[in-house]
Formats: structure tokens, C-alpha cells, sequence
């Protein structure tokens, strides 16, 4: 039968000279000592009336997106989310399914999988997506990696202005096979990528030229067509990062050339809720060099023998748990498969027109705000000269910090947007304010006239 190893204690010390170590201790020495403890300071238990109160009176502390305008975007973004999505999303059928294995019992499942890689594919202008990554980040990740699959290359190249949060994802995904991250530099007074630049350092050593557009500051890059063609010259794979609702107004990735598209689906039909769960859109051109290096799931449909109905299953599959798991292009072991559906139900329900809709007056109202919040002296908006979507760059530039700014915007009862000083101080006091539409008019002249009284010292 072998050891049993609950409990472990008869073979601690062997454990732990395995380990080369003299105590359990060691193991948490990255720890420091005074943040340890042997036990917990808990409460005396309470009955579920008495927790019931003891929750409510915590979460009375809370303010939410429902009670004050909130001005925060950079990767997460609140959108208006259609009762009936939440719904869909809650029916047994999809909230308790894990995964589709088993395809011949599990058919809604992959249908509904199978309608939101049709819809993304449709969105972002190329032919395969699959179903589908963790977030945008680990999306990054797994594009870098398979670049260097296909080409055999180990150079990964991104823009200057990037999440930091997605570069450091990325970078923990190239270090395990030595894959160098390098940047490209950009305009700083418009954010546009430095084709000169660009074209110094792609060489043949580079697997993959990645681009975000809209970017994380808001703005657009203007010169898609010649970074595509200089990517595709040099041999390279051109892969580009989206906010899906902009492309309810912007020419899809596809249209210029990108071999890869990854993104972030949580705008369509996630609520932010504190930050995840996220969707990873990640899509490929459908040439099989690229398709059979995608990771994560692929559902297809087929027909039955004799061709009277349709079937859906899993395709091309080779991940670490199956059969060829020495040859696994990922060891994603799960993904965010409800969130998925949710996207499907999304897109589905707003349509061409709908999420045009919703595209159109989330840029407006950035727009709006851009124009007024720049009247006010004291403030610079926006940071770059070019054509922004539904968020750009605010600077404080009369010798305040933005932090001061948002804290006195907290007493309105309005929440600021992102602040960027740590994460590029060449930008000085500055944040990001991401605007979308679920903000009223009213909202935003309150943010104009908080930030206009905050600025005169009124507050």
C-alpha cells in the first residue's frame, strides 16, 4: 500500500535531510520572524444570526461603484453588465461545470465555448481563438512563449508604456526558458512606437514584436501597418494586445497583420469585483505552424457519421494532463471558462450596434473629461499627443502630488483614477483616468468641479 503521509510525523527527518535542512522552521525563513505566529487570535464562535451582523457592519465601512463615480480603468474596467448575463452565468448547467472532458456529456457546455471563440474571432478579425487564458497577463506570457516555439527564436520585444503588472507575468514566463524581454522606445511626447528604433533592434534573434492598441496609457498607435511589415520582415511574429470594446470602432488586429491577438475579456460581461476574475482573450491566424503551438483549450464542431447533427468537442489538444503531455505547449490546468461564457452571452446580446454603442459613449465621455479636466490650471491632460479611447493620462503639475488630488476627490464621495508615479516617474505627478458608460454627465461635471475646487485650495 505504501507510506501513508497524513499524518507525516514518522518521517519528518527524512523529509528533512532530503531537504537538506535541520527544522520545519527553515522553510518559512522567508518570513520575517516578527510577522509568525503560533496561533491565531480568534474570536469566540457565533451563530449565523450574529456572523449575519457582524458582516453587514463590516461591509458598512465599504463604498461601491453603485454609491460614488469611479475613475479607475488600467486592465480592469467597469461596464453596465445586463441582468440576463448573470444570469445565464448562474444556471447549474454552466456554474457547476468544470470542464468538458467528456465531450458526449457535455455539449452544452462546448457550444457555448464554441459561440464565444466565434464571436472573439469575428470581434478581433482572425480565424482561431481559444477557449481560453487566465487574464491578459498570462495571455502575454503564453504569446512570448509560443513566438518562440514557432521561430525557434528567444528575443521578445514590447513597448516602453506596458502594465507593469503584465511585464513582470511576462517576464516570469520568458525567464524559465531564457527567452530575453527587450523594449521598444516611444515618442514621449506622442507614445508612438520609434520605428527607427524598432528596426535597430529586431534582428534574427527576435521571436516576437508585441504592441498594445489602445495602449495601457489610452492612446492609439497610429503606425499599426509599418510595425507589422517591419515584424514580418525581419521574420518575426507581430502579436498585439486589445480592450475588445474598442474594437466595436478601431480596425480589428487582423486587418493589419497581427499573427496573435491577447487581450483582456473581462469588459465583456465581468463586473471588476475587486479585481478578478479575469478572461485571457488569446487568438491566433489559422496557418497550423500557429494553431498547433496554441495553448489552452480549442473547441470544434464536427458532425455525426452519417451527418444528420452537429457535435462539439475539444481539438488539437496538447496539454501537460493528456496523452502527449511531453509535448505540452502549456501547463495551464484550468481556465476561466464561466467567464467565457459570460463574454459570449455579452456579445451576443449587445451585437454589432450595442457594443458600438457602448464603445462610442465610453470615448466621448473620456473625451469630454480630458477636454474639461485641461482647462483647469494646475492640470495637464492629455500626457500624449495623440488620440486616446476611453482612457488617458492627467498630470498634476503645480507642485501637488495626485495622491493629495485623489484623496480630497475621496471626500466628494468620487474615487480618482490610477496613479502612475511609481510605475513611470518620467511622467511626474500623474494618474489614469479611464472613463466608460456607466458614467452620467453628472459624474463627470462632479469630477470637473471637485478637481476644479481641489486645484483653486478650496478643499
Amino acid at each position: 500500500m505504501g507510506h501513508r503521509f497524513v499524518p507525516n510525523s514518522f518521517l519528518l527527518k527524512e523529509m528533512l535531510k532530503e531537504l537538506g535542512i535541520d527544522s520545519v522552521d527553515e522553510l518559512f525563513r522567508d518570513i520575517p520572524p516578527e510577522f509568525r505566529t503560533d496561533r491565531l487570535n480568534l474570536s469566540p464562535p457565533l451563530s449565523e444570526q450574529e456572523t449575519l451582523w457582524h458582516l453587514r457592519r463590516v461591509l458598512s465601512k465599504n463604498r461601491y461603484q453603485g454609491e460614488i463615480p469611479i475613475f479607475l480603468g488600467g486592465g480592469c474596467w467597469f461596464h453596465y453588465v445586463p441582468a440576463h448575463v448573470k444570469y445565464i452565468t448562474q444556471r447549474g448547467e454552466f456554474l457547476t461545470a468544470y470542464t468538458p472532458y467528456q465531450s458526449e456529456a457535455s455539449q452544452g457546455l462546448l457550444q457555448a465555448l464554441f459561440e464565444y471563440q466565434s464571436l472573439v474571432a469575428e470581434l478581433i478579425g482572425l480565424e482561431v481563438v481559444n477557449a481560453s487564458m487566465y487574464d491578459w497577463a498570462t495571455a502575454l506570457g503564453e504569446a512570448a512563449l509560443m513566438s518562440c516555439r514557432v521561430t525557434g527564436r528567444r528575443r521578445f520585444l514590447v513597448p516602453h508604456f506596458i502594465s507593469p503588472e503584465r511585464r513582470s507575468v511576462l517576464q516570469n514566463y520568458c525567464e524559465g526558458i531564457g527567452m530575453r524581454v527587450d523594449e521598444i522606445n516611444q515618442d514621449p511626447n506622442s507614445g508612438q512606437i520609434d520605428l527607427d528604433h524598432l528596426r535597430n533592434v529586431l534582428s534574427e534573434d527576435v521571436a516576437g514584436v508585441y504592441i498594445e492598441n489602445p495602449s495601457y496609457l489610452g492612446f492609439l498607435e497610429e503606425q499599426v501597418d509599418e510595425i507589422s511589415d517591419l515584424t514580418h520582415r525581419a521574420g518575426a511574429l507581430f502579436i498585439v494586445g486589445v480592450n475588445p470594446i474598442s474594437l466595436a470602432l478601431f480596425k480589428p488586429p487582423g486587418e493589419y497583420g497581427a499573427d496573435m491577438v491577447v487581450g483582456e475579456g473581462q469588459p465583456l460581461g465581468q463586473s471588476p469585483s475587486f479585481g478578478g476574475p479575469s478572461l485571457g482573450i488569446f487568438a491566433c491566424r489559422n496557418d497550423m505552424k500557429l494553431v498547433r503551438q496554441m495553448p489552452g483549450r480549442l473547441i470544434g464542431m464536427a458532425s455525426t457519421l452519417d451527418g444528420d447533427e452537429r457535435a462539439f468537442c475539444m481539438v488539437l489538444q496538447t496539454r501537460e494532463q493528456h496523452i502527449r503531455r511531453e509535448r505540452a505547449t502549456s501547463n495551464v490546468c484550468s481556465n476561466e471558462a464561466l467567464c467565457a461564457i459570460a463574454a459570449a452571452a455579452y456579445l451576443a446580446s449587445m451585437g454589432p450596434e450595442g457594443l458600438k454603442t457602448v464603445a462610442s459613449i465610453s470615448m466621448a465621455n473620456a473625451h469630454y473629461l480630458m477636454k474639461r479636466l485641461a482647462e483647469i490650471e494646475g492640470l495637464d491632460a492629455p500626457a500624449f499627443h495623440a488620440f486616446h479611447f476611453n482612457e488617458f493620462v492627467l498630470r498634476r503639475v503645480d507642485g501637488g502630488t495626485m495622491r493629495d488630488f485623489n484623496q480630497k476627490l475621496l471626500q466628494e464621495n468620487i474615487h480618482g483614477g490610477h496613479i502612475l508615479v511609481s510605475e513611470f516617474p518620467e511622467l511626474g505627478e500623474s494618474e489614469l483616468i479611464c472613463s466608460t458608460e456607466v458614467h452620467s454627465k453628472r459624474d463627470l461635471d462632479r469630477f470637473v468641479e471637485a478637481a476644479g475646487k481641489i486645484m483653486e485650495g478650496k478643499k
